[in-house]
């Protein structure tokens, strides 16, 4: 992925857009985008244009702004409610209810479809994004069939950080300095939402506090590589 800082009203450049490096031809313009016929491009929103020529998908991201979904994205949502055939569920306190069918689960029948409880927390993926419709989510890769990492998430603690901290910690290459400094010392697991949720279970309360916070602070104090690594060995210290 390559990130360019935009403004509301700059006009996108071909040359900043994907060419399409997979099957995909059509480009998909994200949130923060866009388009005037014939071929124009623009921003309506401050932040990062965020490309990726596998999926030939442009979108802008800013720190500042309410996430809003877009397909394709792993989002982690909040279980509100149950309706006959959804789950009614939330990804931020700022964006529209989404739905999860009880079907959109690895191997789930009518018979055996999950039953989830009020404030469950599930790893999804955005089936479908539209204005003037509900967001689908789903737990199931559409080309497999199979939950792939995706679904209920159990124990550990979620921690908010900004839309633009979730976007780099979701990267094709992966990781922060952070990250696999502790993960060289003791396992645990992190699970990241774009809607800038991040869901860490280090197997106990005080690990997975730790962590946590941790993750947080190179989020807000913008933090390099070398100052990671000190904060990842104060943060072991804690584990």
């Amino acid at each position: 992925m390559e990130t360019t800082i935009v403004l509301p009203g700059d006009d996108i450049p071909k040359s900043a857009l994907p060419t399409g490096t997979g099957k995909k031809k059509t480009l998909t313009l994200g949130p923060g985008l866009r388009h005037t016929p014939p071929d124009t491009v623009t921003a309506t929103i401050a932040g990062a244009l965020v490309t990726d020529n596998k999926k030939n998908a442009a979108s802008v991201e800013s720190n500042t702004g309410r996430y809003l979904p877009f397909t394709g994205d792993l989002v982690i949502a909040t279980v509100n409610g149950s309706a006959a055939e959804n789950f009614n569920c939330l990804l931020t306190p700022n964006t529209p209810a989404a739905t999860l069918p009880h079907l959109a689960f690895e191997s789930a029948t009518k018979k055996t479809r999950p039953q989830l409880p009020p404030n469950s927390l599930v790893y999804c993926r955005v089936a479908s994004a539209g204005k003037d419709l509900p967001s689908e989510l789903t737990c199931v890769d559409p080309s497999t069939g199979k939950a792939e990492g995706l679904g209920l998430l159990k124990g550990g603690m979620v921690f908010n950080v900004s839309l633009g901290m979730a976007r780099r910690m979701l990267a094709a290459r992966g990781g922060i300095t952070l990250l696999q400094t502790i993960g060289a010392k003791i396992g645990f697991e992190v699970t990241v939402g774009r809607n800038g949720l991040v869901h860490v279970d280090g197997g106990n309360v005080k690990t997975t506090l730790a962590i946590g916070q941790a993750i947080q602070e190179v989020d807000n104090a913008a933090l390099g590589d070398e100052a990671q690594k000190k904060l990842a060995a104060t943060t072991l210290k804690y584990c």
